[in-house]
């Protein structure tokens, strides 16, 4: 038996696709609902995950003058770009179109944990593979494969070659993601490695060999690494994004230039949403009462929110959902637009 609590009985719960009825179809087909709600073509520009939708990111970003002038700065200055701000100020969405305008897709990503280290940018060496395909049987039983095909450069590693056109190389775009959440040491190592632009690969070092061939990070063609140098071709672009959760040390802020990316105030808040959801037409007036909540919630009460909270709203009303209305009349009319824009750091 259906649940009445949840049946649609007043117009307003047409656009759930999950109803909590309990129905089932036979022959494991899919729901109408799923056809009809969850289209692919209707997916939040910023929720796909393709090649194109990075390509989208980067070419629908709109910078602050500031921001372009600090970025051109480090570019000119072959330094790293500090880039500081609350969470959903475009901090990622920077270097995706630095790299779209540039030509220099793809960006390298290094994502950072507290359990990450320098090496983990730098490369990584599968010495247990190794050792399981050594042969059992045959002319070279014992003998160890060319330790190359188990060394495959990171995200880092990989900058440092840089792009190659005609006989020139160009820089490659690194993205050095959350670096607050690092361990203590990870800036000073990072440090050295910039300064000096090059790292040695100890395993290759100790071998015989002077030449060996390895995988970059994004894949494609195997690249020469001489005598188990990585020297630095063309120094990368790199944009290290923090949250402001730590302090730097001194030596590190000293070598990178910082920018502080600042919430958007209404006029680009406006043209963020034309860029990336198109003209909003008919909605205009219930956009514009949600634009008018958004920074009285944001500015005036301080709740730290995020564009991207305000996008998720926007989107709901192109979907002809008022968040602002509530779900069904009897419920707290607010209930969903709270969940919407919960503040980030709101304690539990």
């Amino acid at each position: 038996m259906a649940n009445e609590a949840t049946t649609p009985d007043d117009g307003k719960t047409g656009w759930w696709v999950y109803r909590g009825t309990g129905e089932y179809n036979d022959d494991n087909r899919l729901s109408p609902r799923v056809i009809a709600g969850l289209k692919p073509g209707d997916t939040p520009p910023w929720r796909r995950f393709d090649p194109e939708a990075n390509r989208r990111r980067g070419a629908e970003f709109i910078p602050e003058p500031h921001e372009i002038e600090r970025v051109n700065a480090a570019l000119l200055l072959r330094r790293p770009l500090l880039v500081t701000g609350r969470p959903g100020t475009g901090k990622t969405s920077l270097t995706y179109a630095v790299a779209h305008e540039l030509g220099l897709e793809p960006v390298l990503r290094w994502s950072i944990t507290s359990r990450t280290t320098l090496k983990d940018g730098l490369y990584h060496y599968d010495a247990i593979a190794r050792l399981q395909d050594i042969p059992q049987t045959g002319e070279q039983k014992g003998e160890r494969p060319p330790i190359g095909d188990y060394i495959k450069l990171g995200p880092l590693g990989t900058a440092f070659l840089g792009k190659k056109h005609e006989e020139t190389y160009y820089p490659r775009v690194l993205l050095i993601d959350e670096i607050d959440k690092s361990d203590i040491d990870l800036p000073n190592d990072l440090l050295h490695v910039f300064e000096e632009g090059e790292f040695e690969i100890p395993e290759l070092k100790r071998q015989k060999e002077s030449r060996f061939e390895i995988e970059p990070w994004d894949g494609g063609a195997k690249v020469e690494i001489r005598e188990g140098k990585v020297q630095c071709r063309a120094f990368p672009i790199i944009v290290m994004t923090s949250n402001g959760e730590r302090e730097f040390p001194p030596a590190f802020l000293r070598r990178c230039l910082q920018l502080e990316m600042r919430p958007p105030a209404r006029g680009k808040l406006q043209r963020i949403v034309e860029a990336r959801l198109g003209p909003a037409g008919a909605h205009d007036a219930k956009i514009a009462d949600l634009l008018g909540r958004f920074l009285a919630d944001r500015d005036d009460k301080k709740k730290d929110l995020a564009t991207d909270q305000f996008l998720n709203a926007v989107f709901l009303i192109l979907h002809d959902i008022d968040p602002l209305q509530g779900v069904r009349p009897l419920e707290d009319k607010d209930a969903l637009i709270e969940a919407l824009w919960k503040s980030l750091s709101e304690e539990r």
